[in-house]
């Protein structure tokens, strides 16, 4: 893949963006998928000032190479920061997001993380995490080490590293801001990039990760590319997903394809979008959320919108909102695109391989064990590692983010409660016949 400096590419409908219609999943078909229970769940994050405003939101699953069982998920709490987990669910390690500038400023914001494995670095090859800052709209690169118990995450951003989207702090406090991320390595030239996403906006940038002499990691801005706000519909109208004046239908969840530098970005109110990772080709439109082309009117006084008649020309396996894409691989170079179909707390499976589409394969759900132990609700982020992780998840991992938490990991009636459920990956496969 070139990762070469050019100029911004926009794309629209158009403009000929590739729209792919599937068969229809009905809501009826989604409540049948076949379900799953979580092993273990991290305890309950709470979004209120005496939780210090943590909110589970992405995970990312760590293999630790010399003993597989000693391997961690870090994920991102929002303004909670970063928490670090072993494979029992339990805590090993809380970052605190970076504190205000000033008292008027936004605080940082850790909103999604994702892990590149062999960063070049002067001290040499470096695993480390990388996150989006939307508080700050910076990127914050992470070492692991291992070595270190208790506090195997060490900040080795660079201090110079600037805004990704924004010209100074004025434009910051907006938070139209770095949000959704996904991180890999270019395997022809060995060079570390991320693309992130912008708050309420639709552009995406891919940042080259840049070592320093010092130690640190910074980044520059290689290209950027806005999908459409707006969608030429089979009837010939034009649509656009409603939302609060000013703000564009954005894209959260995302996850890259290393082995074909493939690009898979969830826009939330649209659908799954399919882009060469350079951000440098067409972007095609995989599958549509059931909720595609029906108008809405927006309510300033409830600050939601009121939907009108649906003409049909949805895609129906995926309920807005679309999150949480990520990718189960196999060793032949098969395996699955999955992800959250927020509104019907369902889990989308669909093939690796690209052709015309990526074909739907089916799908499953996550569901409560016991009182002690409930399943997953309008799941923000998803994580999965199709490897041997020691004894407790001898045929891999999934963890999802549970957006309401209300089983007995510390969760309280009356506060907004999340978290995140460790699920065996060999029992997904089997229920889901993957």
């Amino acid at each position: 893949m070139r990762m070469h400096r050019s100029s911004r590419l926009t794309v629209t409908a158009l403009l000929g963006t590739a729209l792919i219609t599937l068969a229809p999943l009905s809501p009826a078909q989604a409540r049948s998928l076949p379900a799953v229970g979580a092993t273990s769940e991290t305890a309950a994050l709470y979004d209120d000032e005496a939780g210090g405003n943590a909110n589970a939101d992405d995970p990312a699953i760590w293999r630790n190479p010399a003993d597989p069982g000693r391997s961690l998920v870090v994920a991102t709490a929002k303004e909670g920061g970063l928490r670090v987990y072993g494979l029992d669910a339990a805590l090993v390690q809380s970052i605190p997001a970076p504190s205000p500038a000033t008292e008027d400023d936004a605080p940082g914001r850790f909103n999604n993380v994702d892990l590149v494995t062999g960063l070049r670095t002067p001290a040499g090859r470096a695993g480390v995490a990388v996150v989006s800052d939307r508080g700050n709209d910076r990127l914050r690169i992470y070492r692991i080490d291992p070595s270190r118990p208790g506090k195997p995450l060490t900040d080795i951003t660079d201090p110079a590293a600037a805004p990704v989207f924004s010209a100074d702090q004025a434009e910051i406090n907006d938070q139209r801001t770095t949000y959704g991320l996904a991180a890999w390595q270019d395997p022809g030239t060995g060079r570390s990039y991320a693309v992130v996403s912008r708050r309420n906006a639709t552009e995406l940038a891919l940042l080259e990760l840049r070592p320093t002499a010092a130690g640190t990691v910074g980044y520059r801005t290689v290209r950027t590319l806005a999908l459409p706000s707006s969608f030429r519909l089979p009837d010939g109208t034009s649509w656009t997903p409603c939302g609060e004046p000013g703000e564009l239908p954005q894209v959260e969840g995302m996850v890259i394809d290393p082995a074909n530098g493939v690009l898979y970005a969830g826009q939330e109110d649209v659908g799954i979008w399919r882009i060469p990772a350079g951000l440098d080709g067409r972007p095609v439109l995989v599958d549509k959320v059931r909720e595609y082309g029906v108008p809405g009117t927006y309510d300033p006084g409830t600050e939601e919108c009121a939907p009108g008649t649906d003409p049909g020309f949805g895609g129906k396996r995926l309920a807005a909102d679309v999150e949480g894409l990520t990718l189960f691989r196999e060793a032949d170079g098969d395996g699955y695109l999955m992800a959250s179909s927020q509104g019907d707390n369902t889990f989308a499976l669909y093939d690796r391989e690209v052709s015309e589409h990526n074909e739907y394969e089916g799908g499953f759900r996550i569901t409560s064990v016991s009182a002690d132990l409930d399943g997953s609700e309008e799941c923000d982020g998803a994580a999965v590692l199709n490897e041997p992780l020691g004894a407790r998840y001898p045929r891999g991992l999934l963890v999802v983010q549970d957006g309401h938490e209300t089983s007995g990991s510390g969760s309280e009636e009356g506060r907004e409660t999340t978290g995140f459920k460790f699920v065996d990956l060999g029992a997904v496969t089997d229920a889901a016949d993957m």
